[in-house]
């Protein structure tokens, strides 16, 4: 089954969409129950949602940030 998860699951609490998929919770938890065409559809409008979202969440810890940091010549 086709899903756009990616693992960085938080929603955005301004639009309600979730930073890593565009999908509103309610959509998350109906995505089993969805037939395929309907996934297929809202996987095409996912892209825009995503870019609505007010802030990304952080995909680089602190330790790792420092570390590359510290690389840069």
């Amino acid at each position: 089954m086709i899903s756009p998860c990616i693992l960085v699951c938080s929603i955005d609490d301004k639009t309600g969409y979730c930073f890593g998929c565009g999908r509103t919770r309610d959509e998350i938890a109906g995505w089993m129950k969805f037939s395929e065409g309907e996934r297929l559809a809202l996987m095409e409008i996912l892209p825009a949602r995503i870019d609505t979202v007010e802030r990304k969440p952080r995909r680089e810890t602190k330790r790792q940030r420092l570390a590359r940091e510290r690389a840069l010549p």
